[in-house]
Protein backbone atom coordinates (compact mmCIF):
# COMPACT_ATOMS: atom_id res chain seq x y z
CA UNK A 1 0.00 0.00 0.00
CA UNK A 2 2.82 2.60 1.33
CA UNK A 3 4.92 1.44 -1.84
CA UNK A 4 1.82 2.55 -4.15
CA UNK A 5 1.40 5.60 -2.28
CA UNK A 6 4.89 6.67 -3.19
CA UNK A 7 4.70 5.27 -6.64
CA UNK A 8 1.54 7.46 -7.05
CA UNK A 9 3.56 10.79 -5.51
CA UNK A 10 5.95 10.28 -8.50
CA UNK A 11 3.63 9.76 -11.43
CA UNK A 12 1.91 12.87 -9.92
CA UNK A 13 4.67 14.89 -9.96
CA UNK A 14 5.87 14.08 -13.43
CA UNK A 15 2.69 14.30 -14.42
CA UNK A 16 1.11 17.60 -13.28
CA UNK A 17 0.16 20.40 -14.97
CA UNK A 18 -1.36 24.56 -14.95
CA UNK A 19 -0.83 28.32 -15.76
CA UNK A 20 1.01 29.44 -18.66
CA UNK A 21 4.02 30.87 -16.20
CA UNK A 22 4.93 29.81 -12.56
CA UNK A 23 4.27 32.92 -10.77
CA UNK A 24 5.78 33.32 -7.29
CA UNK A 25 4.72 34.71 -3.93
CA UNK A 26 5.67 38.21 -5.56
CA UNK A 27 3.44 37.57 -8.65
CA UNK A 28 6.25 38.18 -11.22
CA UNK A 29 6.64 35.45 -14.36
CA UNK A 30 9.23 33.46 -13.37
CA UNK A 31 11.05 31.56 -16.08
CA UNK A 32 11.87 28.07 -16.03
CA UNK A 33 14.41 26.47 -14.09
CA UNK A 34 16.98 23.54 -15.03
CA UNK A 35 18.39 21.73 -12.24
CA UNK A 36 18.52 18.03 -10.78
CA UNK A 37 14.96 17.41 -10.47
CA UNK A 38 14.02 18.89 -14.50
CA UNK A 39 17.11 16.71 -15.41
CA UNK A 40 15.98 13.58 -13.93
CA UNK A 41 12.07 14.70 -15.18
CA UNK A 42 13.01 15.13 -18.83
CA UNK A 43 14.85 11.47 -18.59
CA UNK A 44 12.40 9.45 -17.29
CA UNK A 45 10.18 7.18 -19.46
CA UNK A 46 6.55 8.89 -18.40
CA UNK A 47 4.49 10.28 -21.26
CA UNK A 48 3.99 13.58 -19.98
CA UNK A 49 7.00 14.76 -19.90
CA UNK A 50 8.80 17.89 -21.75
CA UNK A 51 10.82 20.82 -20.92
CA UNK A 52 8.27 23.44 -19.72
CA UNK A 53 6.89 21.39 -17.22
CA UNK A 54 9.90 19.40 -16.25
CA UNK A 55 10.73 23.63 -15.94
CA UNK A 56 8.51 24.59 -14.19
CA UNK A 57 8.88 21.28 -11.40
CA UNK A 58 11.91 22.72 -10.94
CA UNK A 59 10.90 25.80 -10.51
CA UNK A 60 9.08 24.95 -7.63
CA UNK A 61 11.69 22.70 -6.41
CA UNK A 62 13.91 25.76 -6.10
CA UNK A 63 11.60 27.82 -3.82
CA UNK A 64 10.63 24.09 -1.68
CA UNK A 65 13.58 22.47 -1.33
CA UNK A 66 17.15 22.75 -0.45
CA UNK A 67 20.19 21.41 -3.51
CA UNK A 68 20.44 18.29 -1.18
CA UNK A 69 17.03 17.50 -1.17
CA UNK A 70 16.04 18.05 -5.16
CA UNK A 71 19.21 15.49 -5.42
CA UNK A 72 17.93 12.94 -3.41
CA UNK A 73 14.66 13.69 -5.12
CA UNK A 74 15.74 13.43 -8.37
CA UNK A 75 16.66 9.50 -7.73
CA UNK A 76 12.83 8.98 -7.59
CA UNK A 77 12.61 9.13 -11.12
CA UNK A 78 14.71 6.48 -11.77
CA UNK A 79 14.41 4.42 -9.05
CA UNK A 80 10.74 4.60 -7.54
CA UNK A 81 11.98 2.36 -4.91
CA UNK A 82 14.47 4.40 -3.32
CA UNK A 83 11.17 6.42 -2.39
CA UNK A 84 9.07 3.89 -0.85
CA UNK A 85 12.43 3.50 0.46
CA UNK A 86 12.76 6.92 2.01
CA UNK A 87 9.24 6.94 2.83
CA UNK A 88 9.03 3.50 4.57
CA UNK A 89 12.26 4.40 6.82
CA UNK A 90 12.24 5.13 10.44
CA UNK A 91 15.01 7.81 10.79
CA UNK A 92 14.17 11.52 11.71
CA UNK A 93 15.86 13.05 8.64
CA UNK A 94 13.90 10.80 5.92
CA UNK A 95 10.80 11.85 7.88
CA UNK A 96 11.42 15.48 7.64
CA UNK A 97 12.54 14.81 4.09
CA UNK A 98 9.11 13.05 3.51
CA UNK A 99 7.02 15.85 4.82
CA UNK A 100 9.04 18.40 2.46
CA UNK A 101 8.76 16.57 -0.29
CA UNK A 102 5.16 15.86 -0.14
CA UNK A 103 4.51 19.57 0.26
CA UNK A 104 6.39 20.34 -2.59
CA UNK A 105 4.43 17.46 -4.71
CA UNK A 106 1.23 19.24 -3.57
CA UNK A 107 2.67 22.96 -5.13
CA UNK A 108 3.85 21.60 -7.68
CA UNK A 109 0.73 20.08 -9.21
CA UNK A 110 -1.15 23.08 -8.18
CA UNK A 111 1.89 25.63 -9.77
CA UNK A 112 2.14 23.49 -13.01
CA UNK A 113 -1.03 22.06 -13.70
CA UNK A 114 -1.95 22.19 -17.78
CA UNK A 115 2.07 21.43 -19.00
Amino acid sequence: MKFLAALLVMAFVAGCGGNRFDRGDSGAVTRFSTGPISRACLSSDRKARSARLCGCIQTVANRSLSSSDQRKASRFFADPQRAHDTWMSQSPSDDAFWDRYKAFAARSEQSCRGY
